[in-house]
């Protein structure tokens, strides 16, 4: 049995925080992991200014919901699901993903979650395991998938090298040039084609 990971923010829709930092015209929520690694104190420093500017829960999602998904991302998640079980494995929330996941069809979303308090406001994240995009791509294999993982940063390797094929999508050139073992495709169609052959190999 062969099941598709994806990862969700550059694969199917746009970089949340980055988007919503432009949406909200708050710019120092664009700050991510290259500018600050320590993801806790990343974390932190968002909430913080989340609650600096009295933005609570409802109004985050109302802009995320404003976004939508990347163009031809439904389209291609509904012809994969057509032929694939497909997992989206992402390290984001899923108060902020919920919105957008609507918009995608539903598909099942593994991702962490968000404390929020009786005022709507978000004091805390809860991660549900470190790596958890690796973690579960190998619990998958146990369970004797056969598992093809595609992702677009960094973040996303470990999860294609635990899967018994790993796929870059629309990739920057630090990722492409450090770990140049995994296919490139810039778009839905050569991701599809990659899939396909993949799979193939597994018969």
């Amino acid at each position: 049995m062969q099941l598709v990971c994806l990862d969700l923010e550059g694969v199917l829709v746009p970089e949340i925080w980055i988007e919503f930092a432009k949406r909200s015209g708050i710019p120092e929520l664009s700050r991510t992991t290259r500018d600050e690694p320590d993801y806790d104190k990343l974390m932190k420093f968002r909430l913080d200014v989340l609650k600096k500017h009295k933005l609570g829960l409802p109004d985050i999602q109302k802009v995320i919901s404003e976004m939508g998904p990347m163009a031809g991302a439904k389209d291609f998640l509904d012809e994969l699901r057509g032929d694939y079980q497909v997992i989206i494995l992402s390290d984001t929330f899923y108060e902020f993903a919920m919105p957008l996941m609507r918009q995608l069809g539903m598909p099942v979303l593994f991702c962490h979650k968000l404390e929020v308090n009786g005022a709507g406001f978000l004091v805390n994240y809860h991660l549900r395991m470190a790596n958890q995009k690796k973690e579960a791509v190998q619990r998958f294999r146990e369970l004797r998938f056969k598992v093809i993982a595609a992702g677009d940063s960094y973040n996303d390797t470990a999860m294609l090298d635990a899967a018994n094929a790993g796929i870059l999508f629309n990739p920057p050139q630090n990722v492409m040039d450090e770990f140049p073992q995994f296919p490139v495709t810039l778009n839905y169609a050569q991701l599809r084609t990659e899939i396909d052959l993949a799979a193939a190999g597994f018969k």
